[in-house]
């Protein structure tokens, strides 16, 4: 995995912060990583990713994500 710096401004970072606090994401890195996914897919060229572009990809995304809160354990 490559890993890089970038600068953000304050509001792309309150955004992400704000989409891991509602619960959009688990984490901040998995936040940035979906959402750089988004934007390069966006930009693919016609024919190319068509599969993967739209709001099905982002929906699923989000519906894959498991929150270990919510995982119940056996009744005793």
């Amino acid at each position: 995995m490559v890993t890089f710096e970038v600068d953000l401004p304050d509001r792309i970072d309150s955004d992400i912060d704000r989409f891991v606090d509602q619960g959009d994401f688990l984490n901040r890195e998995q936040a940035i990583e979906e959402l750089l996914t988004l934007g390069v897919s966006a930009h693919a060229p016609t024919g190319e990713g068509e599969e993967e572009m739209g709001e099905n990809l982002f929906t699923q995304a989000v519906n894959d994500q498991q929150d270990p809160a919510s995982y119940q354990d056996d009744p005793l």
